[in-house]
């Protein structure tokens, strides 16, 4: 079963209103309530509590992408350039959102 990815998308792929390059094709689970969004505008338009980011070292599924469906840890994210499981490359300038994600 696909995980749910709530906020304003606008394709199957985890685009949003925000971000829907052809690299915008991740989505995130906020560590505040497990939930996966787009993006963090998307989260807090849509969420009834403030976003926190990942604890460093958390290991479990955070990052989904959009093509694949595949969940990767926060690790395997920062470390790729595209998809370990489809190759589908991802959006380089998302880092400059690294630090409301992840502690």
């Amino acid at each position: 079963m696909k995980p749910v990815v709530l906020g304003p998308t606008v394709d199957e792929q985890t685009r949003c209103i925000h971000y829907r390059t052809p690299l915008d094709i991740i989505a995130i689970r906020f560590a505040c309530c497990g939930q996966y969004y787009p993006c963090h505008l998307c989260h807090d338009q849509t969420a009834d509590h403030p976003s926190r980011p990942w604890p460093a070292g958390a290991g479990g599924p955070a990052v989904l992408c959009g093509v694949c469906w595949t969940e990767l840890t926060v690790a395997e994210y920062r470390g790729a350039e595209r998809c370990p499981a489809c190759t589908a490359g991802f959006n380089p300038r998302c880092a400059r959102h690294h630090s409301i994600y992840f502690g």
